[in-house]
């Protein structure tokens, strides 16, 4: 009987057969390992299997040989990820707003090749998207792929940008003219993915969702807006924004009692500074973009939390909550 094309791949077919069909808690024997070769149109004999798998361990792959009964088992005890870290990934996956559904489901099957079939079942059991709202816009993988690129090779870009209109149609903002910037980071923030850049001609920082670029190009022109940006670190960017809105960048003084510390490391980390002020209050100094996603967020936590300067900041409080008066109608 001829040999199968295949035959030459044994050691590649036996690791594929090994990382699919065993884990910490399946094993297979070696009449199983052999059947499986089989499948494949691969016979071979006991010893050369010996042989691979010690080719296998040397290789890096952690194939066990354990006792189970009158004979052994093979198993493949670990592996790049852990079950618990694929777990992670996938509930990021999920949730995601800027990854589509089509998408999701396609990363996440690619990371259920990342372990045994039998750990992929505990994978998928969690998978629940029908409910999710997720972007629409598939291009937003390449536009990712193209604005990296951008800040790697440091060039300017140029790009159309849209909204959705009340018949959910995609509406190209400024007539379809393309905006021309240079971009500087890319920042995940509030479920969105969006791109920090810098435009020139109106002399400020600016941020895109990235799922509503269209037609990104780069110019291969240098980026302007270092100086804007001096000593840019995303990180303490993103934590100065309110759903990446822009504002004019202040200290601000808040006063807060003691059962909100947590919500506020949780807002701008560890390391800010909470100076008490007396037995149940204390006081922070943030440097945030002032804006009315600011103000909204301060008030959302009631008379626990309160501006205390700059006077201009506290004035624009009170605007807004005369503003939210008239248009509710308030007294």
């Amino acid at each position: 009987m001829p040999k199968s094309t295949n035959q030459k791949l044994k050691p590649l077919y036996l690791m594929k057969i090994l990382l699919e069909k065993t884990d910490d808690e399946h094993r297979m024997t070696m009449q199983e390992i052999l059947a499986a070769l089989e499948a494949y149109g691969i016979t071979a004999e006991r010893k050369s299997i010996y042989a691979d798998i010690e080719e296998l361990r040397l290789y890096g792959l952690d194939v066990v040989k354990e006792k189970q009964g009158n004979t052994y088992g093979y198993y493949v005890a670990s592996r790049q990820f852990e079950l618990a870290e694929l777990k992670l990934l996938v509930d990021s996956v999920q949730s995601a707003k800027f990854i589509t559904a089509k998408k999701s489901h396609e990363l996440i099957k690619k990371i259920e090749g990342l372990c045994s079939h039998y750990e992929a079942n505990q994978l998928q059991r969690q998978v629940y998207m029908t409910e999710r709202i997720k972007a629409i816009n598939e291009n937003i993988y390449y536009n990712v792929d193209k604005l990296q690129d951008a800040i790697a090779q440091n060039s300017k870009i140029t790009f159309q940008y849209f909204q959705w209109n009340v018949k959910k149609e995609m509406v190209l903002k400024r007539d379809g003219a393309r905006y021309r910037v240079s971009p500087w980071a890319l920042s995940w923030d509030d479920e969105n993915y969006y791109l920090i850049a810098f435009d020139e001609q109106a002399g400020i920082v600016k941020h895109f969702r990235v799922d509503k670029m269209l037609h990104i190009e780069l110019t291969g022109e240098m980026r302007e807006g270092e100086e804007a940006l001096p000593g840019f670190d995303i990180a303490v960017y993103a934590r100065k924004m309110f759903g990446m809105f822009a504002g004019e960048e202040r200290t601000v003084k808040l006063r807060c009692e003691n059962k909100f510390a947590g919500v506020m490391i949780d807002r701008f980390g560890k390391e800010v500074m909470m100076r008490p002020e007396d037995e149940t209050h204390f006081v922070i100094h943030v440097n945030v973009a002032v804006s009315r996603q600011f103000l909204s967020w301060v008030m959302s936590l009631g008379e626990g939390v309160r501006i205390i300067s700059p006077e201009e900041v506290v004035v624009q409080v009170q605007e807004e909550i005369r503003r939210l008066a008239q248009q509710y109608e308030c007294e």
